[in-house]
């Protein structure tokens, strides 16, 4: 994806007033960018890397929502009134991130519909993905809920990323919203059922249909 897709609208004026509300971070592999409950001036842009997204739900506890990538926002619901983050966000990747002022944002939206149907559609995808894993984490048995994790983790949007290096077992549980301990029994299962390959970190799908089953029947 064009990392700068939804900014190709602009005007001129608009992109250098853009200019004036924007900064841009590096970010080493594990650095946090935002974290839960802090206050929040900036919507996140991410530029370049990969960003791990998730809730910590107190007692040294967090369940991973999902990574988001190049092209997309994090925090955007600071435009519409959030006076604090939501959730953390951690570089999973060496990242570059765009910080833009949330008030110019709002101007820039406000000014600009074409631009604002552009983001709000990109942002709906979004949320529409949450709600699913939302979904999977309420209603399914801890087989169905792991079979699913590796499925999203598996998807096209990743092929390039090889995104099971950057992943610990902790974080693929926290992904499932099951224990470590589970997590790599039932992984163990998979591989002796051959749904799939364990190679040190990495996790080769070997037989998607039948883990799309799992997952399903959860």
């Amino acid at each position: 994806m064009d990392s700068g897709f939804c900014f190709k609208g602009l005007s001129i004026d608009e992109q250098e007033f853009l200019r004036h509300q924007k900064k841009q971070i590096s970010y080493f592999s594990g650095e946090n960018i935002f974290k839960q409950g802090a206050f929040a001036p900036y919507v996140m842009f991410i530029l370049s890397g990969l960003v791990k997204v998730f809730l910590q739900t107190g007692y040294g506890k967090q369940i991973n929502l999902r990574i988001a990538k190049a092209g997309e926002f994090l925090a955007f619901s600071s435009v519409f009134g959030e006076e604090v983050y939501t959730y953390s966000s951690l570089a999973l990747t060496d990242a570059e991130i765009c910080m833009i002022d949330k008030n110019g944002l709002r101007e820039l939206l406000k000014n600009n519909p074409d631009f604002a149907l552009e983001v709000t559609s990109r942002n709906y995808l979004i949320e529409k993905q949450l709600i699913e894993i939302i979904s999977n984490l309420s209603h399914k048995q801890m087989r169905g809920k792991l079979a699913t994790a590796l499925l999203y983790l598996s998807g096209e949007e990743f092929k390039d990323n090889r995104i099971f290096q950057y992943l610990s077992r902790q974080d693929l549980a926290e992904f499932a919203a099951i224990s470590t301990e589970s997590t790599i029994r039932f992984l163990k299962e998979f591989e002796k059922e051959n749904l799939l390959k364990l190679e040190g970190k990495e996790i080769v799908i070997l037989e998607f249909e039948k883990l799309k089953e799992i997952s399903k029947n959860g």
